[in-house]
């Protein structure tokens, strides 16, 4: 064992010993059923609150991405239908950890079969049921210390909470053995900046406090390198920083071709007005909305779009309105149990039944936009027909908005983007939810990974058609998925007639850099090289080749 592969999800390069974190501890074992079902419940609420209360306190201190999972996170915990699933296993006979684990395997197994949407949450259930029943044995639930030098932190997978208690101070580069690239390890690796590599099955056999040198722009880990090997990933990483950094302003191909190079963001402590970036490509609202009794208010709202427009004056701010529901549940505004909530009440479709609240969300956008130098669109998510999209355009310009569009995550939308487009201003793909849509395939189950990898040529077929219908139209169509931040998938993309790319702030240099490095007929050329690629590893595997 001396080089291992897997997938390289945050660039940069790092050389320490690694320190394995074992994170789980055995739960003690418990007999059913219980003597007295009320005091057993009690302490399961209890331990319920105490996990979500602390998830909550960890998203306070994170900020970011980071952030707004570990909100997500405390949402599920605190679900009044998994506690109702928990006293029913414990009225049937089950121990007080025996309960709680068997509701959150049938929530897993509701969510794996719900489908794409959920694919987030469901690799983090596993973890959530382990701090419920940890607590509630009295076992800590906090990431054992790590060593006091620098370390290569290696996992079976990460979950958002263990993130965010883990010193990262001295940290410099994650491994997991599960996970793909679009997991929770992989998007908060690439938002630290720190370089990673998941799906690594081999580093199972990892020992602990091994020096190894992991390449998270190959998505490599060499054990035991020779110095020879160190010195030249390191002088290939600095090299391509000193590129990086050399590339500025707007996104261009080599023959002057325009792409615009637009972040994401999720709170307003995201504003990064500093960023070299042409605007936000999406702004994600819904930070606003979780962990509250009440909807926030009108003036609540266009005091906190008023800030955000202002940190990008003078430039494109989309913003995307309230994608709640599935596994974003809002305590004011309940839904039923749906026996399959990825296909149900969610996005855009949860205005059929609380309109107030989008009505609402959309007076304060406009309000905000009506101070504001920033170029201000908005865009529903979860749309699928093109009647969908003409009522939320008459929606959106009734209250006085001006460029308005839609998100494409389904594949319906794809299908009739021409149709769909005759109706808004734009298109903003987004790949993650497409590509599992697409794919009938969960984003986190280790098996599935190749099926939902952004370089499926299937996927970049929908891709190439909405591209084509705005192409026709003249609307631009754009992407604010993580294969925007893949500067080779980037390349590709713009091929296939995208215009925006919207990523991390953190990709940006890389994107812009290649973008600089090519032109748009080889763009052209790479694209086509990928849609006749029998599968995505073989896709990926030729791009890069011609690429260099």
């Amino acid at each position: 064992m001396r080089r291992l592969s897997g997938i390289g999800v945050s660039s940069g390069v790092a050389f320490a010993p690694t320190a394995r974190v074992v994170l789980r501890q055995q739960l003690p074992a418990e007999a059913g059923p219980v003597a007295d079902i009320e005091a057993a419940n009690a302490q399961i609420v209890t331990a319920m609150e105490a996990v979500a209360a602390d998830l909550q306190h960890r998203a306070q201190q994170s900020g970011g991405e980071l952030a707004a999972v570990l909100t997500a996170q405390a949402m599920i915990v605190s679900d009044p239908v998994l506690k109702q699933r928990i006293l029913g296993a414990l009225e049937s006979g089950e121990s007080r950890i025996g309960s709680v684990t068997a509701a959150f395997a049938e929530f897993a197994a509701a969510l794996a079969a719900a489908g794409p949407y959920f694919a987030d949450r469901v690799a983090d259930l596993e973890d959530l049921s382990y701090r419920v029943s940890a607590t509630l044995a009295g076992l800590p639930v906090v990431a054992p210390p790590l060593p006091p030098y620098e370390c290569v932190v290696v996992a079976r997978d990460l979950a958002p909470a263990d993130v965010a208690s883990i010193d990262l101070s001295r940290v410099v580069a994650i491994i997991t053995e599960e996970g793909g690239p679009t997991s929770h390890t992989a998007i908060v690796a690439k938002s630290l900046g720190l370089p990673a590599v998941v799906g690594c099955s081999d580093a199972a056999a990892l020992p602990d406090g091994v020096t190894v040198l992991v390449d998270g722009h190959r998505g490599t880990v060499t054990v035991n390198p020779e110095p020879s090997e160190v010195t030249q990933a390191q002088d290939d990483d600095r090299s391509l920083r000193m590129r990086l950094a050399a590339a500025t302003g707007p996104g261009r191909t080599r023959d002057g071709h325009p792409v615009q190079l637009l972040v994401n963001i999720g709170t307003k402590q995201d504003g990064l007005g500093e960023t070299d970036c042409e605007g936000v490509g999406l702004f994600r609202t819904e930070f606003l909305y979780l962990d509250r009794d009440e909807a926030p208010t009108l003036n609540e709202q266009i005091e906190i779009y008023r800030e955000v427009f202002a940190a990008f004056s003078g430039r494109k701010v989309i913003v995307r309105t309230l994608d709640a529901g599935a596994d974003k549940p809002l305590r004011f505004a309940p839904l039923d149990d749906e026996p399959n909530p990825a296909l149900g009440m969610r996005g855009l479709r949860t205005a059929r039944r609380y309109p107030e609240l989008l009505d609402v969300q959309l007076q304060a956008i406009a309000a905000a936009a009506k101070t504001s130098d920033a170029d201000v669109a908005v865009m529903a998510p979860m749309v699928s027909t093109p009647a969908e999209t003409l009522e939320f355009v008459r929606r959106a310009r009734g209250i006085g908005l001006v460029r308005v569009g839609v998100m494409a995550e389904v594949p319906a939308v794809v299908l009739r983007a021409a149709a769909v487009l005759e109706h808004c201003d734009f298109i903003s793909l987004g790949t993650n939810d497409l590509a599992q849509y697409t794919f009938a395939a969960d984003r986190m189950l280790g098996d599935l990974v190749d099926f939902v990898d952004p370089w499926q040529p299937a996927l970049l077929e929908l891709v190439r058609m909405a591209a084509d219908a705005g192409l026709a139209l003249n609307r631009p169509v754009g992407v604010c998925g993580e294969a925007a931040s893949d500067p080779a998938l980037a390349l590709v993309l713009v091929g296939l007639g995208i215009s925006s790319l919207s990523m991390a702030a953190t990709s940006l240099p890389a994107v812009r850099s290649m973008l600089a490095e090519h032109t748009l007929e080889q763009c052209q050329q790479y694209a086509r090289s990928a849609l006749s690629a029998p599968d995505a590893a073989v896709a990926r595997a030729t791009v890069r080749d011609l690429v260099g």
